[in-house]
This record gives C-alpha cells, structure tokens and sequence, in this order.
C-alpha cells in the first residue's frame, strides 16, 4: 500500500495525498502532515490524531 495513505482509525476513510480532500479545501498533492489541525475526518468527524499511516 502507499506509504502516503493516512487511515481514519475510526472508520477505515483513506487520505490519498494525490487526490487530497478537495471538497473540504485540501488540494490534490497535500501531504497529510500539511494539512491544518483543524481538519477533520470526512466522513465520520474525527480530528487527525485518530488516523494512522497506512
């Protein structure tokens, strides 16, 4: 698996850097690192510290 994917802990949703989360205002090529700490999961709310590296 890509060493970039980030996975939501609580509900398996996978960060692609390369498709980013553009619906939420996360470009295409942002590393999960870069995103802002107050972003949070998509689909289940969780912030960031609930996601491990795939």
């Amino acid at each position: 698996m890509n060493q970039n994917i980030y996975v939501c802990d609580v509900c398996g949703y996978e960060y692609d850097p390369a498709q980013g989360d553009p619906d939420n205002g996360i470009a295409p090529g942002t590393s999960f690192e870069a995103i802002p700490d107050d972003w949070s999961c998509p689909i289940c709310g969780v912030d960031k510290t609930n996601f491990s590296k795939a």
